[in-house]
């Protein structure tokens, strides 16, 4: 649902009760976005702690295989400096 400004102010409650049981309200200024109202659950669930790196790697299908990475030992090639 897109709101303009004044219909937010004036309608706030039901602005509210909307994100709550429908989703991100979105409220225009001028007829550009302005803001999004979420609920205090869909917010909590967009702040949360997002999985490390580590983690990625740690739950992948391939955590406990044997795979060996080696180095290339071959020299450089020549740099003119």
């Amino acid at each position: 649902m897109v709101w303009s400004l004044q219909d937010a102010k004036n309608k706030f409650s039901e602005v509210v009760d909307r994100a709550r049981s429908e989703g991100p309200q979105k409220v225009q200024r001028h007829g550009r976005d302005a803001v999004y109202i979420v609920s205090s659950d869909d917010w909590l669930e967009l702040q949360a702690r997002k999985s490390t790196l580590a983690d990625f790697f740690r739950e992948s299908p391939l955590s406990g295989t044997e795979l060996v990475i080696e180095r290339d030992k071959s020299p450089s090639r020549p740099v003119d400096l």
